[in-house]
């Protein structure tokens, strides 16, 4: 087993801090920087929907599939080690994304920069818990958090506005400057951690999580093109992730040396957080998912202005997140947890009252009260889920953390848009059946002279407004049904311990 690294002074905690958060910040952009620039791509390399979409699917997949592998070769081969050769193979392969001719080119390369960029998340969070003492965690954790949470929330903001007044090219450019300040501070400042040369790799085991991971990835991903179970596809994928994902449990449990260490699911805290994140990370990027397209289809928004309203939610975020950094030490972080979920829910209760009419304030400050929530949730289950882990566990934990994390926005994505287009579907036959010679508002509207009944264009025009009407339903309720899952998570903190207080560590240069 790997020992944490010695605890380091302050300026050299500083400039590892910094470091941390810029290689953080990097990856987590390029969870949603990339989707934005996506049109301009496709106009680019003259490609189909289908096969554009390809840049975000290779990239998530590969990076899914690969963050498991964290834990064992920050052990093997050294922390240090693999986290410096993460940033240089990322920056490299964010270069050679935004100098690709061809689709072939940028998929490989986003497949590549997939792979090196599944470490940075799970090493950059055990890295500042093995640098800091226990009772500086909390602190610790808000940093960090910034830059896991802010990233996804500002990228398309940052993307849009690369985009339209330089190129999609500079989406990947950007990564650049992040990159070679965060292998400086690496390279000068973190002491490299012991080796464990006799932990074996288990081949099989990997295996069964990889194809369990990217069977499960790709129905998500295709799932919605594909009408879900009634392809062929999608329930090979699923019967394969399924048989992958129960051998894959069976080895674990009955192999010498399996892939991920058992002992890792006897603690409570730990398992619970699991959980936990998995809930933020389907409320995280789910709303994200559905808030662009609600205010630029139905209320009007050009896409630069999208960016803009959405980014107050990352303020709120950041001011939530320094603020725990404080009170952490001193209050029970169960109670932050708890407010934050109800804070979280309070702003999508609010977001069910949305109308196509609802006014630029009420949006950010909906925004930034979610943002808050996320913010109060996100540093307190962190540090309460590592709390009582042991530090030998510490890679491979946060290496699961953050797959579960990545998992569940997958899934919640996956579930807002595919309950968007059923929702629409039954709401649009509701209206539509209200619609009769006997209707009274009808009657009123086509004597006012806004619909003409006796021509295909006016009955056209009338089904287009039917259809604004239960698509703008169909969002509010899917932010009902995301309230009800945040809301749902709070009788779980019963769960939760509080964690040990621990006596200042030594602090040793």
């Amino acid at each position: 087993m790997d020992s944490p690294l010695p605890q380091q002074n302050d300026s050299r905690r500083g400039v590892i801090t910094l470091s941390v958060m810029l290689a953080t910040i990097m990856q987590a952009l390029d969870t949603t920087i990339a989707n934005v620039a996506l049109p301009h791509v496709q106009g680019t390399m003259g490609t189909t929907q289908e096969q554009i979409n390809w840049v975000l699917t290779s990239y998530v997949i590969a990076a899914a599939i690969f963050t498991p592998l964290t834990g064992f070769l920050a052990s093997r081969f050294g922390r240090k080690r693999i986290f410096i050769w993460s940033i240089i193979g990322f920056t490299l392969t964010s270069m050679l994304c935004g100098a690709a001719q061809t689709l072939e080119q940028i998929v490989l390369f986003r497949v590549l920069q997939g792979i090196f960029g599944a470490s940075l998340v799970p090493l950059s969070q055990s890295l500042l818990l093995d640098t800091y003492p226990r009772e500086k965690h909390g602190s610790a954790m808000a940093m960090w958090g910034v830059g896991v949470m802010v990233g996804p929330i500002l990228g398309p903001t940052l993307g849009g506005w690369l985009t339209e007044y330089y190129s999609w090219r500079w989406v990947f450019y950007i990564n650049l400057p992040f990159g070679v300040l965060a292998w400086l501070g690496m390279a000068t400042s973190v002491k490299e951690t012991i080796m464990d040369t006799s932990r074996k790799f288990d081949l099989l085991g990997f295996s069964l999580l990889a194809l369990a991971i990217g069977a499960f990835q790709l129905m998500l991903d295709r799932g919605e093109s594909l009408d879900w179970f009634a392809s062929r596809e999608i329930l090979m994928e699923a019967f394969l992730a399924g048989l992958c994902l129960y051998l894959f449990i069976v080895h674990t449990w009955t192999h010498q040396d399996p892939f991920i260490n058992p002992k890792l699911f006897k603690d409570r805290n730990f398992c619970v957080g699991l959980f936990f994140i998995f809930l933020v990370g389907i409320v995280l990027l789910a709303t994200m998912a559905l808030l662009p397209p609600f205010m630029q289809n139905l209320m009007g928004y050009p896409v630069l202005d999208v960016g803009y309203v959405l980014a107050p939610r990352g303020l709120g975020t950041m001011l939530a997140m320094l603020l725990v950094g404080r009170l952490i030490a001193r209050v029970d972080p169960r109670l932050l947890l708890v407010a934050g979920l109800l804070l979280t829910g309070l702003s999508l209760w609010d977001m069910t009252l949305f109308t196509t009419e609802t006014s630029t304030s009420e949006l950010i400050r909906s925004g930034v009260i979610q943002g808050f929530g996320l913010g109060l949730i996100f540093t307190p289950l962190t540090t309460i889920s590592f709390s009582t882990l042991a530090p030998a566990f510490r890679n491979d934990g946060t290496a699961l953390y953050s797959l579960l994390r990545n998992v569940g926005s997958g899934i919640g994505i996956s579930i807002v848009i595919t309950y968007l287009g059923h929702r629409t579907q039954i709401n649009h036959e509701v209206f539509s059946s209200y619609l009769t010679p006997f209707s009274q508002p009808l009657q009123q509207a086509v004597q006012a002279g806004a619909y003409n009944l006796n021509t295909p264009a006016g009955l056209m025009t009338l089904d287009r407004d039917v259809t604004r009407q239960a698509s703008t339903l169909a969002y509010l309720q899917d932010f009902r049904l995301m309230m009800f899952i945040t809301l749902a998570a709070i009788p779980m903190t019963l769960f939760l311990r509080a964690g040990r207080r621990s006596k200042p560590e030594l602090v040793m240069d």
